[in-house]
């Protein structure tokens, strides 16, 4: 069961750092662009995606980077974070709840892909 886990703190720390880029991104193109949860949650994910990528080959799992590995990450996860922010726009939830709901949801969602997928051991 130890090895499941294995990374999640520094995972979850790099995670905080994502998590404000993310909000920060995500309020910015909601409020002053008035663009759409949708596409403001997807590009808000991208950015901080770019930087969590990096960071978490480095320091979680300790691995090498690949482009392959990078379009896997941000594909997934870009799908995920695209549909609950279209669930937001059709449901017209608030954008902290968007934001907070996608947090949540990213942080086990994209520990377990990247953990299993995206940087399983043994590939670089």
């Amino acid at each position: 069961m130890k090895a499941l886990w294995k990374g999640f703190f520094s995972y979850t720390m790099i995670g905080v750092a994502n998590t404000l880029i993310h909000w920060q991104i995500f309020f910015v193109l909601t409020t002053a662009a008035h663009l759409r949860q949708a596409a403001s949650n997807l590009a808000a994910f991208c950015v901080a995606a770019s930087f969590s990528f990096y960071a978490n080959a480095l320091y979680t799992f300790d691995t090498g980077l690949s482009v392959r590995q990078y379009l896997l990450f941000v594909g997934f996860m870009g799908v995920l974070s695209f549909g609950v922010g279209l669930f937001a726009d059709w449901w017209q939830i608030h954008g902290l709840l968007t934001v907070a709901s996608f947090s949540l949801l990213s942080l086990f969602c994209g520990f377990f892909f990247s953990r299993f997928v995206v940087f399983r051991e043994g590939e670089a």
